[in-house]
């Protein structure tokens, strides 16, 4: 069986979230913080055999204080990130455990990830080394340079919206990483596409949204209640459930 570590990406600043309380992993969503449903959607699969949180370096003290127990009960590997996501991003991949086969780096906001759209994306990337979570555009494209006014209508046919879980190869999300310099990519899958290497898109639901905005998390709410609990598996990370 393949080995996935995942990454959960949750140090950004939550700047359009508008929240001076909270951002956006931390706020509570049905009585439990965001980025825990993300987390407790890779616990029950026999082939994640480590979670890596990475948070914010300001958000350590507050980090430790409220989540230490779910930490240690989870054996989560936490993190702090950096300046930019790609600077987290690389310090988490320094830490994946060298036994593994595959990264999966999931947004900590993209708490309604269904298990259905985390089997796929898992098994094309064990199939290609390299695969995503993306819907195709359905709306009508238009472009703006000014922001005012239309200057192009563009063709939505060969147009997705990229999600996360994104996947790879670990040695391969590795290397790119180390040889990226000053370039800041928007997501990793435009990182191993400038190495060269196809990315697959696996069509995920519409409802793996992004919380951006506090209008998103009726939306989101709405959607945990419709889907199942997940089934936690209660050994921990670590030495009896990696790589077992």
């Amino acid at each position: 069986m393949a080995n996935f570590s995942v990454i959960l990406a949750a140090a950004g600043k939550s700047s359009r979230f508008n929240d001076p309380a909270h951002k956006k992993p931390y706020i509570h969503l049905n009585q439990k913080p965001v980025w825990l449903h993300s987390a407790e959607r890779f616990m029950n699969r026999d082939d994640v055999g480590q979670l890596i949180v990475v948070i914010a370096k300001e958000d350590q003290a507050m980090f430790s204080r409220e989540f230490a127990a779910n930490v240690a009960a989870m054996g989560i590997d936490v993190v702090v990130g950096g300046a930019e996501r790609a600077d987290s991003v690389q310090n988490a991949l320094d830490q994946v455990h060298a036994a593994c086969d595959f990264v999966a780096i999931h947004d900590a906001a993209r708490p309604c990830v269904t298990d259905e759209d985390i089997e796929n994306v898992f098994v094309a990337t064990e199939k290609t080394g390299a695969a995503i979570l993306a819907t195709p555009v359905t709306s009508t494209v238009k472009k703006s340079v000014d922001g005012k006014s239309i200057c192009e209508t563009v063709d939505r046919r060969e147009l997705w919206l990229g999600q996360t879980p994104q996947c790879f190869g670990r040695e391969l999300i590795q290397k790119v990483y180390r040889g990226r310099g000053d370039f800041k990519p928007t997501d990793e899958a435009q990182l191993v596409e400038r190495s060269g290497t196809k990315v697959t898109l696996v069509e995920g639901s519409p409802l793996n949204i992004k919380l951006t905005t506090k209008a998103d998390l009726i939306f989101a709410e709405s959607c945990i209640k419709a889907m199942p609990m997940p089934t936690i598996d209660s050994r921990p990370f670590g030495e009896d459930k990696l790589w077992r």
